[in-house]
């Protein structure tokens, strides 16, 4: 007859328990992952097989009871930890949507919005555009099993233990929001350039021929530029985003060594 102690029953609720609260966390924050597309159903199904997957190479998990307040709060850790994680990513991704704001509004685009359901508010439409192709193009690089492998080795890296994590990874975070501005300028400079070009020959127009209906003809001529600029910039769009997901990818590895506990200060 087998027999199953409460402290055998704990001790495999933990490996478990502690491992999906970081997967599960990851799935609501990164990107793909986090896609509203996908059902919350199938996200728990999917978090659950990883973890599942995964259990043979975690190491050994805190000896606490699941179900106590010190193993929830643990618990409740790991979530943060895994939102954490799937949020650097996420950056990029935000760099990429101010990127194609930055570049509507300067077309004359600012009012093609619409409404998206995986932003939960109104989009413009060629933002929608340049993160539909670095979804593909984080697809096309398998950036999803990257995630997924970085997590399994965040538990070596940041080991699921009882002390707090310490509040240097959070302002760390804080910092890594500059990357949006920063990197969203970066993307859309080519063609605000171009669009800089194309207003100054209109300036010029105007003056030379008063008459000219600037209104009339300027729209079309901006449009037109911004078109002809984000084309130009597609041969280079994809090596460049891949040089973003690789800085996000370098970045989780910098948080999890700022969220690593602070070592106790040795008595004197």
């Amino acid at each position: 007859m087998l027999n199953v102690t409460a402290t055998q029953l704990d001790t495999w609720l933990a490996a478990l328990m502690f491992p999906l609260g970081r997967l599960l966390g990851l799935f609501s924050s990164a990107p793909v992952f986090a896609n509203r597309g996908v059902s919350v159903r199938v996200r728990l199904a999917i978090g659950l097989g990883v973890a599942i997957a995964v259990l043979p190479v975690m190491p050994p998990m805190p000896q606490v009871a699941p179900g106590s307040g010190l193993g929830l709060a643990i618990f409740a850790q790991q979530i943060f930890i895994g939102i954490a994680i799937g949020f650097m990513m996420r950056i990029v991704f935000a760099a990429v949507d101010m990127a194609g704001s930055l570049i509507g509004m300067q077309m004359g685009l600012s009012f093609a919005i619409f409404f998206d359901p995986d932003a939960g508010g109104q989009t413009a439409v060629l933002s929608d555009f340049l993160n539909l192709l670095a979804t593909l193009l984080f697809l096309a690089i398998n950036g999803h099993l990257l995630m997924i492998e970085l997590l399994v080795r965040s538990f070596e890296w940041l080991p699921v233990g009882l002390e707090p994590v310490s509040a240097l990874g959070w302002a760390y975070i804080a910092r890594a929001g500059v990357t949006v501005f920063a990197a969203g300028l970066v993307l859309s400079m080519p063609v605000i350039a171009v669009l800089l070009v194309a207003n100054i020959a209109l300036g010029v127009l105007t003056r030379a021929a008063p008459q000219l209906n600037l209104f009339a003809v300027g729209f079309p001529v901006t449009l037109t530029a911004g078109f002809i600029g984000v084309l130009l910039i597609m041969s280079n769009f994809g090596p460049v985003l891949q040089g973003l997901f690789e800085r996000g990818f370098d970045s989780i590895g910098l948080l999890l060594d700022a969220l690593a506990p602070l070592p106790a200060a040795s008595a004197e």
